[in-house]
């Protein structure tokens, strides 16, 4: 049986970067390992201007497509799950609404945004099996941190901070 994993080159810089670098090929909750760089990267984003935030999440959403789409078409599978970049997305998704205060918040984040992905309730699981390529890839994530995103600030704000 051919491994889809055996099909990755990381030095080819589009799958480089679909697998975050490579943690996408962590035998062990790739997703989630995906999702801690993805927390990292956030970090560092807002360290520099809570206003590059958005702006990397649009450029990064359509760089995302051809990145998943590329790397998941080489792979012959859809949405592998070392395929971590859209977990990034999802994830800066998650944290556009509220202040980088604690890490409490960015822990809640972060927690409730592997829920939605994980579990991929409707419209999520629908996303994920009906839209094809990279478009699909990327947007069951996109729709997991736009409902995080919601239930973040929700609880901050009628919660007070976490």
């Amino acid at each position: 049986m051919n491994n889809p994993i055996n099909k990755i080159q990381l030095s080819n810089p589009v799958h480089l970067l679909a697998t975050g670098f490579g943690l996408g090929l962590s035998p062990f909750i790739p997703g989630t390992i995906g999702t801690l760089a993805g927390l990292l990267i956030y970090l560092l984003i807002v360290s520099i201007s809570s206003v590059l935030l958005p702006i990397t999440i649009m450029i990064g959403s359509v760089v995302g497509i051809y990145l998943c789409g590329r790397t998941a078409e080489d792979m012959s599978v859809h949405d592998h799950g070392s395929i971590v970049w859209d977990e990034f997305i999802g994830f800066w998704i998650t944290m556009l609404l509220v202040p980088v205060t604690d890490w409490q918040i960015v822990s809640a984040g972060f927690i409730i945004f592997r829920f939605f992905d994980m579990i991929k309730p409707w419209p999520i699981c629908l996303l994920d099996t009906k839209v094809p390529g990279g478009l699909g890839i990327m947007l069951d994530d996109i729709v997991a941190g736009l409902i995080s995103m919601v239930v973040l600030w929700a609880g901050n704000h009628y919660l007070g901070q976490w």
